[in-house]
């Protein structure tokens, strides 16, 4: 909130600010350091018709005592800005800018263009010298009151608009007390006082040329200004216009504020803005109830629609605004009051969505570094793996090298060493020979003279054609060809992987698992891919090895299959695809099934008229007719065996205990249509039922807290029943094949509880003898 209680020229907190035509706010004495007078050259150009507070009177001149009590009042009034009052040079290009403040003249604003500017881009007057042989004060009295008495204008800081000023100057705008008294609340909260820590100590005239000021003696309550007792008789009489103005004791000097860092911060952008409190004052004044300028005693009760601004009665008794729209102060006050809160509710929306996507930009920003940082860990990685790989090769090319010189060194150094072999032996023989023929024996000499011959000749015949060649060259026949690999390198950039098909899944083995027959698989994307994927294929094989089949194509990335068999291994891998294609596999993942299996009743396949409890794990019926319920698993290989607890057998009943399909029929006895495989038992004997055929009845019945075992071997293809831990009569049923679910039939005579997750059983009793 800071910036909205600062003021646009001296940037610090508003101190005495003044509400333009245009609805901006300014410090009053940074507004006399912005006011433009226009030149004397220039009073032929009609004036603004827009004049603040509707005086009409500004367009005659003024009588020459106002003209006097006008200059004194700009003098009290502009202390603090003596170097921004004067006139400019009325010529060239300001002139034509100048004529621009009385173009648009229904408005009273115009887009004056000042050719000097402070650093916040507001026009500041440069200072009016002084005649010869006056006083400070009396320039500074002169220059206000030529203000006064010439067309004057100021140019909003913020809009860059102008607008004219009346006879009474700066003081016929409005001050905004309402901003001045949030900006002292702000300033009490932030612990620092109203005053400047560079304030004086006592209130001082605001007024005198002395060095140091006289002490204040006396402040105008209209003009918020401290005057001295001469500068008063001076600048401020009590005749004129001044008359009505009330003269009160300036406030007591403020207890000398603490020595805050904030504080100084304050006093220094006060003095560098040239806005200073009247006096200094360094401790809160409590706000005086706003009563209305032109009628000092009178409080404002009516609101003026066209004016903008609220007026006592004595105003409306006056005419001033008797053709002008005014409603009730207190009405007005609660309307707008109500339309700026309604306002409010649409920023503070605005503002929510702001810092909702700042806080996305923020979370971009931490996605920008984070896979920036991924990114530059991959190319690292790829940069790394290409240089290894280099070097690999570079190894086996120079194992090559190695080997090719070991091979030719050693073929060079055998020839060198069988050719000097040969060299000694015939270098030998010949100095033999030479030896012999210095002998002078013909005897001698012929009795060796022809196995010497067949010797020589025989040396000479190892010279053959060739032998004095070298076998090897020196020269290397192995030819590195990099120029594909250096245009590669120099080729090897980033690529956008556009109408390509994406990438390998990655599974992610921790989320994959299996839970008795079921098998969940996840998988996704690998990073920094630029080839999405429109969906995902899910492939599982038989549990026995065979061919691969889809079980699952979306979008997911989390998949879970039912109904797989119980005690078995299953193998899965999963391929992405888009409008491209498809893409390769991914790695193949093995899934064990449960060994035993658990299941309960399931409630969506029993009859209506069946009742589960203890989590779908025991069993009645409301009638008194037999209804079918089945299990929750479904078995096609394997052995499988449960167990069944009789709770409760009332009138003798007849269970059934059994097998069947999903479509079997569910309100009559199990094992009277083809679709299940049943045992049914009353207290002294059973039967075996299917297709309502019924064989080998076998004596032993069932009672409460018996027990019936059903073993589906599915290996053998058979099905057997157990009463008790015993067999009860044969093998039931032979060639049983398909798929089949755990199957009950029972009436409200009977209630069971099912036992599964038990091992199929190796130490059960032999066999009954059936009865027929």
């Amino acid at each position: 909130m800071e910036e909205e209680l600062k003021c646009p020229v001296c940037g610090s907190l508003f101190r005495e600010p003044i509400i333009l035509p245009c609805s901006h706010n300014v410090c009053l004495p940074c507004a006399r350091t912005i006011a433009v007078q226009t030149p004397d050259g220039e009073q032929h150009l009609p004036p603004p018709l827009l004049l603040s507070r509707g005086a009409a009177a500004a367009a005659a001149a003024p009588p020459p005592d106002q003209d006097a009590a006008a200059g004194a009042t700009c003098g009290g009034a502009g202390a603090s800005t003596a170097g921004g009052l004067g006139g400019g040079a009325a010529g060239g290009g300001d002139h034509a800018d100048k004529l621009s403040l009385y173009s648009e003249t229904d408005s009273g604003y115009g887009s004056y263009t000042p050719s000097l500017k402070s650093p916040n881009g507001v026009r500041v007057l440069p200072m009016v010298p002084a005649p010869p042989g006056s006083s400070a004060a009396a320039a500074r009295g002169a220059a206000c009151s030529s203000l006064c008495s010439s067309s004057s204008s100021i140019t909003c800081p913020q809009c860059h608009r102008s607008a004219s000023l009346d006879h009474r100057g700066l003081r016929g705008f409005q001050r905004n007390r309402l901003l001045e008294g949030i900006v002292q609340r702000y300033q009490q909260g932030r612990g620092v006082a109203a005053g400047a820590s560079a304030a004086p100590a006592v209130a001082i005239c605001q007024l005198c040329d002395r060095t140091p000021p006289e002490p204040a003696a006396t402040l105008c309550e209209q003009c918020d200004v401290l005057y001295c007792a001469t500068c008063q008789l001076k600048c401020h009489p009590s005749r004129g216009p001044f008359a009505k103005h009330r003269l009160v004791q300036p406030p007591p000097p403020p207890a000398p504020p603490e020595a805050t860092s904030a504080s100084v911060g304050t006093s220094t952008a006060s003095s560098a803005g040239g806005c200073r409190s009247p006096g200094g004052a360094g401790a809160p004044v409590p706000r005086k109830f706003p009563t209305c300028p032109e009628h000092e005693m009178e409080n404002y009760s009516m609101y003026c629609v066209s004016c903008r601004s609220p007026v006592c009665y004595m105003c409306l008794e006056e005419g001033r605004h008797g053709k002008h729209e005014v409603k009730p102060l207190g009405a007005t006050w609660k309307q707008h009051k109500a339309q700026l809160s309604q306002a409010l509710n649409g920023v503070s929306d605005k503002a929510k969505e702001a810092k909702e996507f700042l806080v996305q930009l923020k979370n971009i920003l931490q996605q920008i570094q984070e896979n920036g940082l991924d990114y530059e860990a991959c190319l690292v990685a790829q940069c790394d793996a290409l240089v290894d790989a280099l070097t690999r090769q570079k190894a086996k090319l120079l194992t090559k090298v190695t080997k090719e010189r070991e091979q030719k060194l050693k073929m060079v150094w055998d020839q060198i060493n069988h050719c000097t072999l040969k060299l000694r032996q015939s270098t030998g023989l010949m100095e033999y020979c030479l030896e012999v023929i210095k002998e002078d024996d013909p005897s001698g000499f012929l009795q060796i003279s022809d196995a010497l011959i067949k010797r020589v000749q025989t040396s000479q015949e190892q010279w053959v054609k060739g032998a004095l060649e070298p076998k090897v060259s020196a020269e290397f026949d192995l030819t590195l060809d990099s120029e594909p690999l250096l245009q590669a390198i120099h080729q090897l950039d980033f690529v956008q992987m556009k109408c390509r098909v994406p990438p390998v899944p990655l599974l992610q083995l921790e989320k994959c698992c299996t839970r008795n027959n079921s098998a969940t698989l996840a998988w996704r994307t690998p990073p920094f891919t630029h080839s999405p994927a429109d969906g995902y294929i899910l492939e599982l094989d038989d549990g026995d090895g065979g061919q691969f089949r889809e079980v699952y194509v979306g979008k997911e990335t989390l998949c879970t299959i039912d109904g797989l068999h119980f005690n078995s291994t299953y193998n899965a891998r999963v391929k992405a695809f888009n409008s491209s294609g498809v893409g390769p596999y991914s790695k193949t993942v093995v899934l064990q099934t449960s060994d035993v299996a658990w299941f309960t009743f399931d409630p969506n396949s029993g009859h209506r008229d069946i009742i589960l409890s203890n989590d779908n794990q025991t069993a009645t019926c409301s009638s008194y007719d037999d209804r079918v319920v089945l299990g929750t698993a479904a078995f096609s290989k394997g052995a499988h065996y449960w167990e069944l607890h009789v709770d409760r057998y009332d009138n003798h009943p007849d269970p059934a205990f059994g097998v069947a399909r999903a479509s079997v029929v569910k309100d009559m006895m199990l094992g009277k249509d083809d679709k299940a495989w049943a045992m049914y038992v009353d207290n002294n004997r059973s039967w075996f039922m299917h297709c309502n055929s019924h064989t080998n009845r076998t004596e032993g019945g069932v009672c409460k807290g018996a027990t019936v075992g059903v073993l589906l071997d599915l290996n053998k293809h058979t099905l057997t029943f157990f009463i008790n831990g015993q067999q009860q009569g044969p093998t039931a049923f032979s060639h049983v094949d398909g798929v089949f679910m755990p199957a009950l039939s029972l009436n409200r005579n009977v209630q069971v509880t099912l036992h599964t997750g038990l091992e199929v059983p190796t130490n059960l009793g032999r066999p009954k003898l059936s009865g027929n």
